[in-house]
């Protein structure tokens, strides 16, 4: 049987620990630089690099849904293969990097590319707010301060 107290407990959502947060078993610090980008900057940059995708787009190709999509692949694929981020996460200041602090480079940033436009493994994600395209590749989407 369902009393209050289960469903009140419930609605409160997972136990609130201080000494508790995204990234800690990854050995990433609680805010600041390297810690895990959380969702609403994660939002925000891809809501950017989409806008930039659908502008070329339709400058390009017509604003053909394919064309969005392989442009936003793309940009994925060698920005954030050459540099660590796009255009988006650079707005917003974050990488992606290996678990070891670098870059990722080509063949993570294209697996990661490929999952994140299938949708579902970007929405997918662990209590270290690593989605199944990050965990796929050994990557994570960290803040970072970016030299101005």
């Amino acid at each position: 049987m369902v009393d209050r107290r289960s469903l009140g407990s419930w609605l409160e959502g997972p136990p609130s620990d201080e000494n508790t947060w995204p990234g800690k078993r990854l050995g990433r610090p609680k805010s600041g630089p390297g810690s895990i980008g959380r969702v609403g900057p994660r939002l925000g940059a891809i809501i950017i690099d989409w806008t930039v995708a659908s502008v070329i787009s339709y400058g390009f190709f017509g604003g053909s849904a394919t064309a969005t999509l392989a442009v936003f692949a793309i940009e994925q694929i060698l920005l954030v293969g050459l540099l660590g981020y796009s255009i988006g996460h650079r707005v917003f200041s974050l990488q992606v990097q290996r678990m070891d602090g670098r870059a990722a480079g080509f063949l993570p940033a294209l697996v990661r590319s490929v999952l994140l436009c299938v949708v579902i493994p970007a929405v997918v994600f662990d209590a270290d707010q690593r989605g199944l395209h990050d965990r796929a590749m050994g990557t994570v989407l960290v803040k970072v301060r970016h030299k101005r």
